[in-house]
């Protein structure tokens, strides 16, 4: 005869193996706060001792959480978490989400079908928080969140309105740095190979360029766009050189945009750094891969991931966390030499 399956320990069972009443039991496993260390030290013995496992449904119930948050981006590009930078913003929400019962749900809400599928999510509660990135315009999933009552953590400023919490790099301080260092090394006529223009980041990005040159007293001779794609970024640079053969400098808002850039650049017989100087920024791991390797501004892509799920966390807990802005710094290397 095989035997019968062992009987589970029940929550009752867990309190009088503990001294505590049925309440405190329950609060302590459901992480509530307001125990005291002696009771909450007791009843995470007794669940050691009897082997309990709380039942997912009643925790949710009793907490009213589902254990689950998501990250969603509002994107037209095809395979955007597969991109190197939200890749690595992913790696720093999994990295947090380790220290915490809470599962990663990743959400495309590129199409209408897309967005539809998220705002069900959210409104019939199915996630406890949501992560929002990529955001482009008057988008209307920025709102979602307010409207929904659950926490909501934005990475990167959407164009319009500050919400309450998010998590950015210094974009327009780390473009600055670039005009910077190209006024240092005697480069007079930029131009800028920006990201869509309805992004935040990508405004933020031409705005501290322009500064930095206008403080320098150089002119920015143009600007076009690359949709932060290696391609576009190929494609600009065409665009830029048949209008301005005379350029000695490119300042591209992405690593992938200035590596393809560079691709054209190559192709078109001129030489970096000597010809023409170039700097990215992300400085994500191909920019050091590049020929010649990449000068760029560095921003803590990974970080960024890290502190979203960190706030979106503090969040959900009760908590008010402040926004956050990361620093970021120049990272010279031989596609923009310091000068000697």
């Amino acid at each position: 005869m095989e035997p019968s399956p062992r009987r589970m320990p029940t929550l009752d069972e867990v309190a009088e193996r503990a001294g505590v009443s049925r309440t405190a039991a329950s609060r302590v496993i459901n992480n509530v706060p307001h125990v005291s260390r002696v009771k909450r030290e007791a009843v995470e013995r007794a669940v050691r001792e009897l082997g309990y496992v709380p039942n997912p449904t009643a925790r949710a119930l009793a907490t009213r959480k589902v254990g689950a948050v998501v990250l969603a981006a509002s994107s037209d590009e095809d395979g955007l978490f597969a991109d190197p930078f939200f890749a690595e913003v992913v790696l720093g929400v999994s990295a947090a989400l380790e220290q915490t019962d809470l599962e990663l749900l990743l959400v495309l809400a590129n199409t209408r079908r897309g967005r539809d599928r998220l705002e069900r999510m959210v409104r019939s509660r199915r996630a406890d928080g949501i992560m929002m990135m990529a955001l482009r315009g008057d988008d209307p999933l920025g709102r979602l969140g307010e409207e929904s009552g659950i926490p909501v953590v934005f990475g990167g400023l959407p164009l319009t309105g500050e919400p309450r919490r998010y998590v950015d790099a210094d974009n327009r301080g780390g473009a600055r740095l670039a005009a910077e260092h190209f006024a240092r090394t005697g480069r007079s006529r930029p131009v800028m190979i920006t990201g869509q223009v309805d992004t935040q980041v990508s405004v933020a990005r031409e705005q501290g360029f322009s500064e930095g040159l206008m403080l320098a007293g150089i002119p920015l001779l143009d600007v076009a766009s690359g949709d932060f794609q290696e391609e576009g970024g190929a494609e600009a640079m065409d665009q830029l050189l048949d209008a301005h053969p005379q350029l000695d400098a490119l300042f591209a808002a992405s690593d992938g945009m200035a590596i393809g850039a560079l691709r054209t650049l190559r192709r078109r017989g001129r030489r970096v750094p000597e010809d023409v100087a170039v700097i990215g920024f992300n400085d994500l791991a191909s920019a050091r891969h590049t020929d010649p390797p990449l000068t760029t501004v560095h921003q803590p892509v990974r970080a960024l991931g890290r502190e979203m799920a960190r706030m979106l966390v503090g969040a959900i807990d009760g908590n008010d966390p402040s926004p956050l802005i990361l620093p970021t710094r120049l990272v010279v290397r031989q596609s923009a030499p310091a000068p000697s």
